[in-house]
């Protein structure tokens, strides 16, 4: 267990490094034999040491010092519903967010939205935090795809394994990988391509109009 608690607590720390979330926020999680390792609830990555990580079966039972993330049952149901996932991180990145605000699936503007399983991005319904409503909505969105948006919430993707989440996470520049946070370019692009087509209303302002105030 230690080897992949390790693991799963580089990778929490690499989604904090590459301000994905901060803080608390955000899980990650990794698939084990006996069923999962996750994150622990109200507890920030840096603070974290890997005997934190919290060791879950798919009935929902846990052992170690603390409970696990809010977001466990999001986690056990992917796992459960996908046998080709290894890998689970769910976090608040900023311009995903934004986009999530907007309850809006991210449309084939850029031919790397097929990286993630299809000709877009959806953007699973709204339910509250920890919920099995939340879970059941991000199953649903998550259908052949490998990511997805959470209305008013954050984004979540799944991989095969660590190693392939390692290099979602990879520095920007280096690939264009995990699109949906770590090159904000992406996001920008989306927001105003659907703005200034007119499909997106803000309030305040429309595609097309000035900006000036904002």
């Amino acid at each position: 267990m230690n080897s992949t608690a390790d693991t799963l607590l580089a990778l929490a720390r690499e989604m904090c490094a590459r301000r994905l979330s901060v803080g608390t926020a955000g899980n990650v999680s990794l698939r084990t034999a006996e069923g999962f390792l996750i994150t622990p609830s109200g507890m920030a990555p840096e603070t974290c040491r890997a005997a934190d990580m919290v060791a879950m079966r798919l009935d929902g039972s846990a052992d170690g010092r603390h409970a696990p993330s809010s977001e466990w049952r999001m986690h056990r149901d992917l796992y459960a519903a996908r046998p080709d996932t290894g890998a689970i991180l769910h976090a608040h990145a900023p311009f995903a967010t934004a986009l999530a605000c907007h309850r809006r699936d991210i449309p084939p503007f850029h031919y790397m939205i097929a990286r993630f399983g299809g000709d877009s991005v959806r953007c699973a319904g709204y339910a509250t935090f920890g919920t099995q409503a939340l879970s059941d909505a991000t199953v649903a969105a998550l259908a052949g795809r490998s990511a997805c948006l959470m209305a008013n919430h954050g984004m979540l993707v799944v991989a095969p394994s660590a190693d392939t989440l390692m290099f979602v996470l990879a520095p920007p520049g280096s690939k264009l990988t995990f699109d949906l946070g770590l090159i904000p370019g992406v996001f920008i692009g989306a927001f105003l391509a659907a703005a200034l087509s007119g499909e997106l209303k803000l309030q305040g302002w429309h595609g097309g109009q000035s900006m000036r105030r904002y």
